[in-house]
């Protein structure tokens, strides 16, 4: 069975189902296959899940800082009950249903390159269907969990992010490897929600070590007035588990193992290339698919083949996935009109800035563009200022005891901003003012007429064109 199509998308999660969207809205047919289930990592895996896991962890503290108040135990079954509700119970119907009423259709099956604008799915019948497209193929198929090379981690069958998202209940005791986001924020939603014993072993000297130092040291302090143990400069060195899901001993270099009932790998992840057919196209199968800034592949005859979102290595997250999709989209209906290749406003050139991200813990982290040491490493002659969040009045009216910072890295030759992070509670609203400010390259002397509201925690920015000197 053979079909053909303008574009033909491998992978239906949000890049995915944004380029086929954005590619019939130009005018073209398209397809898009699917494996698993449609709406991909974040809607049932990831983004969405743990934010529902980590909501009543947070609104609890919340609630712990105001007067007045009183905190209850968390229903842990309410919260699951929720989180299923969130990932409609693992049923991609209505995903389907959108991604057909763009129009667009929809294709059930693992689908692989097999040579130029060629792809084959093999279908859950055990079945192939051979599609083709006339304009481009588009790899979406985004990224899986990296577990490293620690002797018997594999067999012991550690979580990943899927296992810990879609936990059916929450583990007495819990072992997470890792102290990056997904480490931290699942970490704290266990912990939160019932773990009577959460230990993180972390390779580094701290947690989020890619971000601003202080964001990570007040995590961290958060983390140890929870009682939950983070660990520095360890690693696990074996991990045993004698019997399937029984109880997991992970043996450190120094000092006593650590026993828990289930052990989160949260090491990082990599492009999902395997088995996708790229060798079939020239390209190694190994790596993250290299594109320009239209999401066109490098090194691939004929220009027909583009990936957008995680498995093209730029930017491992949902959102910059879905606006590199847009641009995508946008360029290949544009390109199969004939239209120059010199596209000013559809290609993906926020890449370069550093994409906003936050971790949704309690304090939440989060922050745009470069940081200092980023900055500086990339040559701008840079200074940097700081403002502690505690001092401005809408912050201390969201309850005793908040603590937070905010720091702005500022490129001195232009004076505008390079970076902007956050640290606080509720501080994730603060995020996209810093990113407007940051990608539109706002001068400071522009920025200081965009008067916050009082009394906001939105105050600090004043405070902080104040402490640069504006």
């Amino acid at each position: 069975m053979s079909d053909e199509f303008d574009v033909i998308v491998i992978g239906a999660g949000p890049a995915g189902e944004n380029v086929a969207q954005r590619a019939v809205r130009g005018g073209l047919s398209a397809a898009v296959v699917e494996e698993r289930l449609a709406g991909g990592e974040c809607s049932y895996w990831a983004c969405i899940p743990s934010k529902a896991l980590l909501r009543p962890v947070e609104l609890a503290a919340d609630v712990s800082r105001v007067p007045g108040l009183e905190v209850g135990p968390i229903d842990t079954r309410a919260v699951l009950a929720r989180r299923d509700e969130a990932v409609s119970r693992y049923d991609d119907a209505g995903q389907v249903g959108w991604i057909e009423s763009v129009p667009a259709t929809f294709v059930r099956g693992r689908g692989r390159l097999d040579g130029p604008r060629r792809v084959v799915v093999d279908t859950p019948d055990g079945g192939e269907r051979v599609l083709t497209a006339r304009h481009a193929v588009v790899l979406a198929t985004g990224s899986v969990a990296s577990v490293p090379p620690v002797p018997g981690l594999r067999e012991a069958e550690p979580w990943t992010s899927h296992e810990v998202t879609a936990a059916s209940s929450v583990p007495d005791r819990l072992a997470v490897i890792g102290g990056g986001v997904v480490g931290c924020e699942m970490a704290q939603a266990m912990h939160g929600l019932g773990a009577r014993q959460t230990t993180m072993l972390v390779r580094g000297g701290g947690l989020l070590e890619r971000m601003e130092p202080f964001a990570g040291e007040l995590l961290a302090e958060s983390f140890a007035a929870a009682g939950i143990d983070v660990r520095p400069h360890t690693s696990a060195e074996r991990v045993e588990r004698p019997e399937p899901g029984g109880k997991v001993t992970v043996h450190l270099p120094e000092g006593p193992p650590i026993e828990a009932d289930e052990v989160l790998v949260a090491t990082g992840r990599r492009p999902a290339t395997k088995g996708l057919g790229l060798e079939s196209v020239g390209l190694p199968a190994d790596r993250p698919v290299e594109v320009d800034d239209s999401l066109r592949a490098t090194g691939v005859d004929g220009g027909w083949l583009y990936a957008v979102g995680d498995v093209n290595g730029r930017n491992l997250l949902t959102h910059m996935g879905k606006y590199q999709a847009r641009a995508c989209g946008d360029v290949i209906a544009a390109r199969a009109r004939g239209e120059a290749d010199d596209l000013p406003g559809m290609r993906a050139v926020a890449d370069g800035f550093g994409p906003p991200q936050v971790v949704f813990t309690d304090p939440q982290i989060c922050s745009v563009g470069r940081t200092e040491s980023a900055a500086r490493e990339a040559g701008f002659r840079v200074r940097a200022v700081e403002y502690d969040l505690a001092d401005v009045s809408g912050a201390y009216l969201l309850g005793d005891g908040y603590r937070g910072r905010a720091k702005a890295v500022v490129d001195e030759d232009r004076k505008v901003l390079l970076g902007v992070t956050f640290a606080g509670p509720g501080t994730a609203e603060l995020l996209h003012s810093a990113t407007v400010a940051v990608t539109g390259e706002v001068p400071l002397e522009r920025l200081w007429h965009a008067v916050p509201s009082f009394p906001t925690v939105s105050e600090v920015w004043l405070r902080l064109l104040e402490a640069y000197g504006l």
